[in-house]
């Protein structure tokens, strides 16, 4: 395929020119990465980018052809945005009108990925290759607006606009398995089967679970613990910890808080190495919320955000130094600002909205119920795990957050933050105020969350607000993709293997 790869003419704007980012500071940084290239040695170097689903998609190019893929780009097949989870194309791509929604896109037409060259890593689990990611153009040089990454940058830029910023801690769950049939066998990739991938045949546990944090069960889990907190490190991820969950074979990672665009990319990367890094060691590790196994435990996403100043990078804006007149713990004005107070209670008004891209498959609705270190209602609580917002931090700690409870570990980064901001925005437009902290999470009383994920999509498309800041043509693009999904699990008439073949083996 072609790479568009030979070197740029002198006489003629590179395709990073025509893009408008070849600035002086891009310049240097893409002379620092060729020469990286050049010095380490590499045989290959990866130029991925993130779907709509939060998935990897990459070509290996040989290093001449990556360095001048640095200002000429790498050609890409546009039908790759326009797939479902399943990577089913969902538009008629061939058909006169088919695209008439999507400006640009048709006949499978090229797209052009262009390499962020201050992204470049080597990759620790794979010999002599390198890693860029990457973002898709068309060919005419203007931006792919329905990219993922592409829509948390617009909301952050609106985020910019009033002088702030969003800052996110994050805390991951997910599980590994030992594939005791071999890394890469007839147990492992079934050629009759029509998903590509069904996930291991013959799998056993890390650690058998129930007990939480119990340090026997980490020393069970150390050999894959190890291969994580090796390839994160030699990624440059801000990992802190790793921790035996309570599920079997169930895990926590744990990251510092960094900007959220540092934070969603470092999510990104994350999944996809260590699902390659611990595969190659004889372990399937799976980002699914519910593995299709009995006696297991939901894995969740908890979401730590804040919002600071861009002025005075350290000065939390949620933070407040001494509780309002008259409040009490359960009023949000007892730890923190007006803007954060505001902030909360938009997180808590379009939530059911944002369930859709916090929560995008079906798998992870099974997750919210009673109970269970999981949300099942619009709730907030002070330090409270079953809430679906919970508030950490006094007046005067300038660590104070709200940390969302409500992700699945399977969402795309960009689109669960980007819904955060949009919502947050509008409470603080609006100067929502925030209901009192409940003390009952579980409460019969308490307005749920959406059962499914069709119902979370319905909500999406009806919240006018949060469809707005997000971009209405976005909007629609997702719902028809993952309405394709709903369609497909309504149509399957063996429901939990739909799930297995779906989310187990690809998430």
């Amino acid at each position: 395929m072609n790479t568009s790869g030979s070197p740029a003419n002198p006489a003629r704007r590179s395709f990073a020119q025509r893009c408008g980012v070849e600035d002086s500071a891009r310049q240097a940084a893409v002379d620092n990465t060729i020469r990286q290239i050049k010095d380490s040695a590499l045989e290959l170097v990866r130029v991925s980018w993130f779907d709509l689903h939060g998935l990897a998609h990459s070509k290996a190019l040989m290093p001449a052809a990556a360095c001048a893929s640095l200002r000429s780009g790498v050609s890409m097949v546009s039908t790759l945005m326009l797939k479902d989870l399943a990577g089913r194309t969902v538009y008629p791509v061939f058909e006169p009108g088919g695209t008439d929604a999507l400006p640009g896109f048709g006949q499978a037409n090229n797209l052009m990925l262009l390499a962020d060259p201050s992204s470049f890593r080597r990759l620790p689990w794979a010999d002599n290759t390198g890693w860029l990611r990457a973002d898709p153009w068309f060919t005419d040089a203007q931006p792919v607006a329905l990219d993922a990454r592409r829509v948390l940058q617009r909301a952050l830029a609106r985020l910019h606009e009033r002088g702030v910023d969003m800052r996110c801690g994050l805390e991951l769950e997910f599980h590994i398995y030992r594939m005791t049939a071999g890394a890469v066998g007839s147990e492992y990739l079934d050629p009759t089967s029509r998903s590509p991938y069904e996930g291991p045949g013959k799998l056993s546990l890390i650690h058998p679970g129930h007990v939480l944090l119990n340090e026997a069960w980490l020393d069970m889990a150390d050999e894959p613990l190890r291969i994580v907190q090796r390839t994160a490190q030699g990624l440059g991820l801000p990992l802190l910890s790793l921790e035996a969950e309570m599920g079997p074979s169930q895990v926590e990672a744990v990251f510092d808080v960094t900007d959220a665009l540092a934070a969603a990319d470092a999510m990104c990367l994350f999944r996809s190495a260590v699902r390659q890094a611990l595969r190659r060691a004889g372990y399937h590790a799976t980002f699914m919320c519910r593995p299709p196994f009995p006696d297991i435990m939901s894995s969740g996403w908890h979401l730590h955000q804040s919002l600071v100043s861009l002025n005075a990078p350290h000065a939390n804006l949620f933070c407040r130094e001494a509780p309002a007149l008259g409040s009490t713990p359960r009023d949000a004005s007892f730890s923190l600002t007006s803007l954060g107070e505001h902030y909360l209670a938009g997180l808590l008004h379009h939530a059911s909205a944002s369930a859709a891209l916090c929560t995008p498959t079906i798998n992870g609705f099974a997750r919210f119920r009673p109970n269970a270190l999981a949300p099942q209602a619009v709730l907030w609580g002070r330090d409270s795990r079953g809430a679906m917002l919970r508030v950490i931090g006094e007046a005067g700690d300038p660590s104070t957050r709200i940390e969302n409870r409500i992700g699945e570990p399977a969402a795309n980064p960009y689109l669960y933050m980007a819904s955060q901001i949009c919502a947050g925005l509008d409470g603080i437009d609006r100067q929502l105020a925030a209901p009192v902290a409940t003390d009952s999470p579980y409460a019969s009383d308490a307005v749920k969350l959406p059962s499914s994920l069709g119902e979370a999509l319905a909500a999406l498309q009806a919240d006018t607000a949060l469809t707005s800041g997000l971009g209405a043509d976005f909007v629609r693009h997702f719902v028809r993709v993952k309405q394709a999904e709903v369609r497909r699990f309504e149509e399957a008439e063996d429901k939990e293997q739909f799930q297995r073949s779906e989310y187990f083996g690809r998430l």
